[in-house]
């Protein structure tokens, strides 16, 4: 089968982004956003996705991390939506329910070429390392939007702020990781009734 792999450059008067992705990889990463967190949770959804992700971003942190944040975001949006093509024969559709330690998360997301995202993560402090935590459903707004996807995510409960984000980023690319999936029966199909997405 073919290798489902995109690359983007996407250059703005905030942000610079080289990212390169193959949805069917090792889980390998090399990743670099300037937000050391973020970093973290891109490196937990390669390995957890079993993708390979390389992402070098610079931006105006300086100013503030939302750009940086919510553009990866968009880029990962895009690197999905451009490495899926057509989206003939895959799953579609997938979910992933996540304990962290004390935590436990839960993720469904949907290929539908629809964007929509619900997101709960229950975190009530300003930072988690060095990442302004109200960014992280910024990223994930970026993200379907520019995948084409519904997205929700939600905590369901927990104490650490870390573990909750973290087992957000670890459900969200395990759910994609399923929803990605090629399925040998569907190979020369649309997986919509409508006949397109």
């Amino acid at each position: 089968m073919k290798a489902r792999v995109a690359s983007i450059e996407r250059i703005t008067a905030e942000t610079q982004i080289r990212a390169r992705l193959n949805l069917d990889g090792r889980g390998r990463y090399n990743v670099g956003t300037g937000v050391r967190f973020l970093d973290h949770m891109l490196e937990l959804f390669a390995k957890h996705g079993g993708f390979d992700l390389k992402l070098k971003a610079t931006g105006d942190l300086d100013v503030d991390q939302h750009h940086t944040v919510e553009d990866v975001g968009i880029v990962l949006g895009q690197l999905v939506s451009k490495a899926l093509g057509d989206r003939k024969g895959i799953n579609r559709a997938g979910y992933f329910v996540m304990p962290m330690d004390e935590t436990l998360a839960v993720v469904a997301i949907d290929l539908s070429g629809r964007p929509a995202l619900v997101y709960d993560d229950k975190v009530k402090v300003r930072l988690v390392g060095d990442l302004q935590t109200e960014l992280t459903e910024d990223f994930f707004g970026g993200f379907v939007n520019h995948a084409g996807a519904n997205l929700h995510a939600k905590v369901l409960y927990g104490r650490s702020s870390h573990h909750k984000i973290e087992a957000v980023f670890k459900c969200f690319a395990r759910a994609l990781r399923f929803a990605c999936s090629r399925d040998r029966r569907l190979k020369d199909q649309l997986p919509s009734t409508k006949g397109l997405l």
